[in-house]
């Protein structure tokens, strides 16, 4: 599987908090492995702020204040290049009573709310930090910039608050030679209430939350040979520096540096909250060795069962995802992927040059869709991704896992540009994030897939026509939804292999919905791509669904 180090299934959901208990439930010893696995491969200082990093330990202990350095972007772009050049070496590992956490220990941690930095009412936001310990055992450091110039952050155990019996376990005056993360509170939701907007712990990962939002899927920095023969590896976010942002402003800039054997990086993040919470990101990566693929932009996100693969879950809940299928915006079409949950492992290429977009979508928002009462996959974001400049010639990959837990982040999907990644090579990408219930994507003319469903061919009521299958596709918006039933709307479905043995057509009475059904028979296929969207008029009406029908 592909579980996030976020750890929170659902995520950090409570305010001031660490991880809620009832958030982040015990996994089994196969995705904690995982789980430790992923949780970083490595974290070093810049070369110009390593010295401010030691100094920081040093005046810790004589109690003087920490020494700042200058800072830029681009000063460390420069400095992350110049590693590039170096031999890797691993990070320091925890030490000490932190280094020896178990799960239900770590859930008695909590940042302690009075000690959350810029903690005034003329700021907008809150920084808090994630205690090291458990499966983040490599500390990272974080910097405050202030008139060009980045000091580090000092953080001790008195900023946390342990729970008992974990009281008992933790010396008060314990030094802490960095957190496991970091993470931003606002007023997301109400304006008398800090929320959790964006947390970033584990690897390269974060998650953000727009308006209403629960926590759902991850977005990475960057992923490197995922879904290869030869392995994944996890670069690592060894470092953070913010803005400390002016009074009353409503967006925050935070810079990362990302360190891992094979790839360095200098990261920008410019954060604005919202309806839908942005985040410009401009990432410019270095190539310490080769490499078969660098992932630009990567989504994580879980699929168990819902929509066309139900698969055989004997559970009262209609469908359980924290996204349901891959949008990717070509300018030219919209193309909707449902996601499934496939019995062996599965990867799709979608081709593209210069998308207008790609992401993760939860696109059902009725209750009544998953009918989870604690989960709330109804409030879980959907996310896209929008290329900033000029991406070129590349395929948005998916990759699907299988999984027979909820718990397991199954789901995977990034950018890969069509070249090579050599040692010695750069790349410089930048894309906004758009994270919330409906981020804006896509043709908005286009009819939308509001849903599909599939099941056994034949008609209602007489003996199934087992030998063929039956995908039925819901499309409604656009111009499409003000046409009469009896406008001259003609399907299109394509099939790679397999027989069409029927295609019906029709509005659905009452709505503004038109339902398109598509029997198939495949009986000496192994695997069957479908294609399918709406066209009249002289133009094309509907985004186009895509599916891989893969045959048991």
């Amino acid at each position: 599987m592909l579980p996030s180090p976020l750890c929170p299934r659902v995520g950090h959901r409570r305010p001031g908090g660490n991880v809620s208990p009832n958030d982040c439930k015990p996994t089994s010893p196969t995705r904690r492995r995982l789980l430790a696995q992923m949780a970083g491969s490595a974290a070093v200082l810049p070369l110009a702020l390593a010295s401010a990093g030691t100094a920081l330990a040093q005046d810790d202990a004589a109690g003087a204040p920490p020494a700042g350095q200058p800072f830029s972007f681009d000063a460390l772009t420069e400095d992350m290049r110049q590693r590039a050049t170096q031999t890797y070496t691993p990070p320091q590992q925890l030490g000490g009573p932190l280094a020896t956490l178990d799960y239900d220990d770590y859930q008695r941690i909590q940042f302690d709310p009075e000690a959350a930095r810029w903690n005034d009412e003329a700021s907008f936001f809150r920084l808090n930090a994630f205690a090291p310990g458990w499966l983040f055992k490599e500390p990272v450091s974080v910097f405050e910039i202030v008139d060009g110039t980045a000091t580090p952050m000092q953080f001790s155990a008195q900023d946390f608050l342990f729970h008992p019996p974990l009281d008992e376990k933790i010396p008060s005056d314990l030094s802490l030679a960095g957190v496991a993360g970091i993470r931003l509170n606002a007023p997301l939701n109400r304006a008398d209430t800090l929320d959790e907007v964006v947390a970033f712990l584990g690897a390269s990962y974060f998650r953000a939350l727009g308006r209403d939002n629960r926590y759902g899927l991850s977005a990475r920095g960057l992923a490197v040979n995922t879904g290869l023969a030869a392995g994944e590896e996890f670069p690592r976010f060894s470092a953070f520096y913010l803005e400390r942002p002016e009074p009353g402003a409503t967006r925050i800039v935070l810079y990362a540096t990302l360190d891992s054997t094979s790839v360095t990086g200098a990261f920008r993040f410019v954060i604005s909250p919202g309806t839908e919470t942005l985040m410009d990101v401009t990432a410019r990566l270095f190539l310490r060795k080769d490499v078969e693929q660098l992932g630009i932009a990567p989504l994580t996100s879980m699929f168990l069962f819902g929509g066309v693969d139900k698969g055989d879950f004997d559970d009262f809940r209609p469908a359980v995802h924290d996204s349901e299928a891959l949008v990717l915006v070509t300018g030219e079409d919209t193309l909707y992927r449902p996601l499934k949950n496939p019995e062996r492992l599965s990867s799709s290429y979608l081709w593209a040059y210069n998308p207008k977009g790609f992401g993760l979508v939860q696109r059902n928002r009725t209750f009544e869709e998953y009918l989870d009462a604690q989960a709330r996959y109804d409030l879980r974001p959907s996310l896209m991704i929008q290329p900033l400049g000029d991406w070129g010639e590349g395929s948005v990959r998916l990759v699907e896992i299988p999984s027979d837990l909820e718990g397991n982040d199954n789901i995977v999907a990034f950018w890969v540009p069509k070249t090579s990644f050599s040692a010695g090579s750069s790349f410089e990408m930048s894309y906004r994030m758009r994270w919330g219930m409906e981020p804006g994507y896509g043709q908005q003319e286009l009819a939308k897939v509001l849903r599909s469903r599939a099941g056994h061919g034949g008609v209602a009521g007489v003996a199934p026509a087992k030998d063929r299958r039956k995908f039925v596709i819901d499309f409604a918006g656009g111009i499409l939804s003000e046409l009469p039933g009896d406008a001259e709307v003609t399907p299109s479905v394509i099939i790679d292999k397999g027989d069409i043995r029927e295609i019906v057509l029709s509005k659905i009475e009452g709505t503004g919905a038109w339902r398109l059904v598509v029997e198939i028979a495949a009986s000496d296929a192994e695997l069957v791509e479908i294609k399918a969207n709406l066209s009249g008029f002289g133009r094309q009406l509907s985004e186009t669904w895509l599916y891989q029908w893969v045959i048991k």
